[in-house]
C-alpha cells in the first residue's frame, strides 16, 4: 500500500500563515500538519508516500528529503497550481495510483492516530471516510444508503440546508484498491479533465461513478473520532484546542469564553443557561422572521428602553437594556465612585473592572461559603465600602439570600449612604422565584441607592443574543449610563425578543418550574458519587469540593479527553485556598444523564 498527499494549494485563506509556506507546513501547536502526518503513516506499513507539490514546493521538498519517519518520499510537481484545482493535482499522479493501493489523502487535516487503521483494516477495498453532517463542515457531502454505499455526492451548489440529516461530509481520506484506480477511477478522471478541464475537484470523478449505479466505493462513517479541515485561521484556532496538549488545554477551551457551537458533539457544563426555555414557540418565532431581522436596523435606545419597560414591568426612566449583562457591568463599574464591597468567591466581572485597592472583601468563614445578609451587614458595618456587590443566589457558591432579607440589606444600604448592587441573573431558578425578584417600581423607588442587573441570556436560555438590563429608581444614574452606550447597543434579535416575550410568559415560568425539579434530581445524583461534596444552590450550578484522591484538574481533562463534556475547575478562584473545586452547569435530564454516567464510571475506577 502507498499514500498519496494532495498539498499543491496556496491556502490564501490562512492569509499571512501560507504567505511564504505552503498549507500543510502550518504548525498546529507547534507541529507542523504534515510533520503529523507522516508520523501517523509510518505507523503502518507502507512501500512509500507520493505528495504532489505545487506552491511553495521546493521549500516543501527541502524539508522533508527522501525519506521522513522511515517512510520513502517521492514528488510529483503541479507547475500550474494557481491556475488549476485538485482535481489536475490527482491527475499528475494517475500513473502512481494504477501502482498499488492507496491511501489518498488531503494536506489541510488533522486527526486522531487511529484514523488510517479504521480504513487498513476495514475489508472493503475502497473506502471514504465520512462524518455526520455537522454546522461547521463545508465542502463535498455525500449521501449514503443502509449498505454504505455511496449513492451520491452533493457539491457545493446542489447543498441544501433542508436535507442536512441525510448528508455526511467526506472527511477528505479514502481508500483505493490499485483495481479499482485502473479500472474505474483513472480511466473516468482521464474523460473529465478533457471534457471539463482542470479546475475541479477529484470528488466530481466519484460523483460521475456513484451516478452510474456502482457500488464500488462505500462510506466508512467516523464516530467519536476527531478531525479537522483547516481552511482558513478560524479552523486553525478550533483545530488548536481539539488537539490542545494537556497543559494547554483547558487554557485553549476557557480562553475562547463560549462559542462552543462549533464544537456541537460537546456538552459544555461551564456556561450558565435555562435548558428548557429555548424548547418554547418563542424561538419558532424568531427564526420565521429571522430574515426581517438581519436585514433590518434595531431600533435606538430610546424604543429598546420602552420595550424592555413592557417587558419586565417597571417605568421606562428606570431601565436600561444593554447588550449582554457585560455591557452594563462595564459601564456601571466605571460610573461608580468609591470602594466595592464584594463577597469572594465570586463573578469577577465587577471586581475585574476595578482597582483592586478599591476592593473591600468579605469571606465567608464556613466550608460551603453560606452567608445571610446580617453577615454582610455586620461585616462592611465594620470593613466600609462606598458601593456592595450582591449576586443572588451567588456564582459560583450557588448562596442564596430571601427577598425579605434582601430588602433590610437594602434598608440598612439606605440608611449607611451606601449604594447597594444586586445582581438577580440567577433568581429565577431559584424556588419560589416569581416572589424574589426586585424588578418591582414600588421596591425600585423606595430603595433610590438600589441598582439591580439582570443577565437575560442565563435564565432565559438565549445567550447568544446578547440582552441584559439594568434598573434604578435613580434616574441620574440610568441617564448617565444610557449616554455611555452606543445608540444601537442592542441587534435587533434582542429587540424582537423583548418584543414578543410577553405572549411567552407562561412557557418562560413553565421552563423554570421544570428547571427547578430538574436541579433536585441531579443534586441527589451528584451526591451519591463519592468524590464530590456538593453543595445546595438555588441557581443552575452546584459547587462542587473535589475530594482526595481525585484531582479538580485531571478531573476536568478527563471529562473533556473521555466525554467530551467540559466543566469549570474553579480551584483557582480568588477566594478558594488553594483547595480543590468544580462547578457544574445543570443542563436537561438527556445531558445530565450522560454526565453522572461518565461520573460514575470514574467513580467505579
Amino acid at each position: 500500500m502507498q499514500a498519496v498527499i494532495l498539498a499543491a494549494g496556496m491556502g490564501k485563506r490562512l492569509g499571512e500563515y501560507t504567505k511564504n509556506n505552503t498549507k500543510c507546513m502550518v504548525p498546529v501547536n507547534g507541529t507542523p500538519l504534515i510533520d503529523r502526518v507522516l508520523l501517523q503513516l509510518s505507523k503502518i506499513s507502507l512501500n512509500r508516500v507520493v505528495i504532489v507539490v505545487g506552491y511553495e514546493g521546493k521549500k516543501l521538498m527541502d524539508y522533508l528529503g527522501a525519506e521522513k519517519n522511515g517512510l520513502k518520499i517521492e514528488y510529483v510537481n503541479n507547475p500550474v497550481y494557481d491556475r488549476t484545482n485538485n482535481i489536475y493535482s490527482l491527475a499528475l499522479a494517475k500513473d502512481k495510483l494504477i501502482e498499488d493501493d492507496t491511501l489518498l489523502i488531503e494536506s489541510d487535516l488533522i486527526f486522531d492516530d487511529g484514523m488510517f487503521k479504521m480504513l487498513i483494516d476495514n475489508p472493503h477495498p475502497n473506502l471514504a471516510l465520512v462524518a455526520k453532517y455537522e454546522n461547521w463542515m463545508d465542502g463535498t457531502m455525500v449521501r449514503i444508503d443502509e449498505d454504505k454505499n455511496i449513492i451520491n455526492f452533493v457539491p457545493k451548489a446542489a447543498f441544501r440546508y433542508s436535507d442536512v440529516d441525510q448528508y455526511y461530509k467526506t472527511v477528505n481520506i479514502y481508500k483505493f484498491s490499485k483495481e479499482f484506480s485502473r479500472t474505474k477511477y483513472v480511466p473516468f478522471l482521464d474523460a473529465y479533465t478533457k471534457a471539463v478541464g482542470n479546475n475541479e475537484y477529484y470528488e466530481n470523478v466519484l460523483r460521475v461513478i456513484t451516478f452510474l449505479n456502482s457500488h464500488d466505493l462505500k462510506a466508512l462513517p467516523i464516530t467519536n473520532e476527531k478531525w479537522y479541515e483547516i481552511d482558513d485561521k478560524q479552523d486553525l484556532d478550533i483545530a488548536e484546542a481539539l488537539f490542545a496538549d494537556e497543559k494547554d488545554v483547558l487554557r485553549k477551551y476557557y480562553g475562547r469564553y463560549g462559542g462552543f457551537w462549533r464544537f456541537p458533539k460537546m456538552l459544555d457544563y461551564c456556561y450558565l443557561v435555562n435548558p428548557y426555555f429555548n424548547e418554547s414557540r418563542i424561538i419558532d418565532e424568531m427564526e420565521a422572521f429571522f430574515r426581517t431581522l438581519i436585514s433590518e436596523y434595531p431600533s435606538g435606545m430610546k424604543v429598546n428602553s420602552l420595550i424592555a419597560s413592557k417587558c419586565w414591568g417597571v417605568k421606562e426612566e428606570y431601565i436600561i437594556p444593554g447588550n449582554g449583562a457585560a455591557e452594563l457591568i462595564k459601564a456601571l463599574m466605571e460610573l461608580l465612585p468609591g470602594t466595592l464591597g464584594i463577597t469572594r468567591p465570586t463573578f469577577e466581572e465587577y471586581p475585574n473592572r476595578r482597582e483592586s485597592d478599591n476592593l473591600v472583601t468579605f469571606v465567608p468563614q464556613n466550608a460551603d461559603f453560606r452567608y445571610t445578609a446580617d453577615d454582610l451587614m455586620k461585616f462592611f458595618g465594620k470593613n466600609h465600602a462606598d458601593n456592595i456587590l450582591l449576586i443572588n443566589p451567588d456564582n459560583p457558591s450557588g448562596n442564596f439570600i430571601p427577598v425579605d432579607d434582601v430588602l433590610r440589606l437594602a434598608a440598612w444600604c439606605q440608611e449607611q449612604s451606601i449604594r447597594l448592587i444586586v445582581d438577580e441573573s440567577f433568581v429565577d431558578f431559584s424556588i419560589g422565584f416569581e416572589n424574589n425578584t426586585l424588578l418591582h417600581d414600588n421596591i425600585l423607588e423606595k430603595y433610590p441607592q438600589l441598582v439591580v442587573m439582570k443577565s437575560i441570556s442565563k435564565s432565559y436560555g438565549v445567550p447568544g443574543i446578547r440582552l441584559g438590563i439594568l434598573c434604578s429608581a435613580d434616574t441620574a444614574i440610568i441617564a448617565k449610563m444610557k449616554k455611555m452606550v452606543s445608540i444601537w447597543n442592542i441587534n435587533s434579535f434582542a429587540e424582537y425578543f423583548m418584543q414578543i416575550f410577553t405572549k411567552y410568559e407562561k412557557d418562560y415560568k413553565g421552563a423554570c418550574e421544570k428547571f427547578i425539579a430538574e436541579r433536585e434530581d441531579f443534586e441527589k445524583k451528584l451526591k451519591e458519587i463519592s468524590f464530590l461534596r456538593v453543595m445546595s444552590s438555588q441557581a443552575n450550578y452546584f459547587l462542587c469540593e473535589i475530594l482526595p484522591p481525585k484531582n479538580a484538574n485531571q478531573l476536568v481533562l478527563t471529562m473533556l479527553k473521555k466525554y467530551n463534556i467540559l466543566v469549570r475547575d474553579c480551584s483557582d478562584k480568588k477566594g478558594f485556598d488553594g483547595k480543590q473545586y468544580m462547578r457544574i452547569a445543570v443542563r436537561s435530564h438527556e445531558d445530565n444523564a450522560k454526565f453522572i454516567q461518565a461520573f460514575r464510571e470514574l467513580d467505579n475506577k
